[in-house]
């Protein structure tokens, strides 16, 4: 699929968003987080400015945004309209936790389980967002078992790491054995992504041009004459093709910058707190940012429609 820059930032910017106004509940929830007014403004600002971000991003890359409220209505049979509403809905305990925090500086009790309700809903929204791919039969790569997985992991590490942050810049106690949470993401999210990675390598159900035409009994089918003379939108959107040792390279470099480095920079901070655990954690955020963008744009590029079997392709 081409991976258009839009739906990259999307994808990015709100799973990151979610994942730290989920942390930010779970944590208070658990006693963990002090009720600060400026702790609350800037993880709520940050968070909810991500997830704002990313759902703007998201209609750049309809060909009538203004008609974007449409996917609302079709929310009984489809994941992208299952994806509005859950974050439309999510505003609401969020917001609403947020403001208690902010005004009243106050996050336990009855408040703390509002945040804990503002959390599922971030991940209910995380979940809407992966299966609208997932669901997604047409397009192997997508309609794996690890594509849910991948997703949800993914935006609470994201988000763990800008928690990660916002702990090393208030000094809490809590910062310390948090990392440790962040470093035990890393690495089950290098797992999920290699597993990932391995399952759409080995090709495991893949569609033919013989499965595509029902031909297959009479031997293989071959293309005789190409649809179009010139590349069309069809291939452009659902053909993009990357060459094989490009896609390595990349994954190697997104495993590195954005899961490998910030393991061993939060590592270091860990080891010598203060100022050097501060740069560490800034560090980590602005790598593992570079690292998922370009794991992101891999998980598009990667995706072949079967559509391109009728275009001169063997396999999809």
């Amino acid at each position: 699929m081409h991976p258009a820059k839009s739906v990259i930032l999307f994808t990015t910017a709100s799973g990151a968003g979610y994942g730290l106004l989920a942390w930010l509940g779970v944590l208070a929830a658990l006693g963990g987080l002090p009720a600060d007014r400026w702790l609350g403004l800037t993880g709520f600002g940050l968070g909810l400015g991500l997830v704002v971000l990313g759902l703007l991003a998201s209609t750049l890359h309809l060909g009538r945004p203004e008609r974007a409220w449409r996917a609302f209505s079709q929310w009984r049979s489809s994941w992208l309209s299952r994806e509005g509403v859950a974050a439309v809905l999510t505003f609401l305990p969020v917001g609403l936790f947020g403001l208690i925090w902010i005004v009243a500086q106050t996050n336990s009790g009855l408040v703390g389980a509002l945040g804990l309700l503002a959390s599922l809903s971030c991940a209910v929204t995380v979940v809407c967002t992966a299966m609208i791919y997932a669901s997604l039969k047409t397009i192997r790569a997508w309609s794996s078992a690890w594509t849910l997985p991948a997703y949800l992991i993914l935006s609470a590490l994201s988000g763990a790491v800008l928690m990660n942050l916002l702990l090393q810049l208030w000094a809490l106690p809590l910062a310390a054995p948090y990392a440790w949470v962040v470093l035990l993401l890393l690495v089950a999210a290098v797992a999920v992504k290699l597993l990932y990675w391995r399952e759409i390598d080995r090709g495991t159900g893949i569609s033919s041009a013989e499965s595509a035409t029902g031909l297959g009994g009479l031997g293989q089918v071959r293309l005789l004459e190409a649809p179009h003379s010139e590349s069309n939108y069809l291939m452009q959107e659902m053909g993009y093709r990357i060459a094989r040792k490009h896609a390595t390279k990349l994954r190697r470099i997104a495993l590195l910058v954005g899961f490998a480095v910030p393991f061993l920079l939060i590592g270091l901070g860990q080891a010598l707190p203060g100022i050097v655990s501060l740069a560490a954690a800034l560090a980590a955020v602005a790598l593992h940012t570079v690292g998922l963008a370009i794991e992101r744009w891999l998980f598009f590029a990667e995706a072949k429609h079967v559509v391109t079997l009728y275009y001169g392709e063997s396999r999809a």
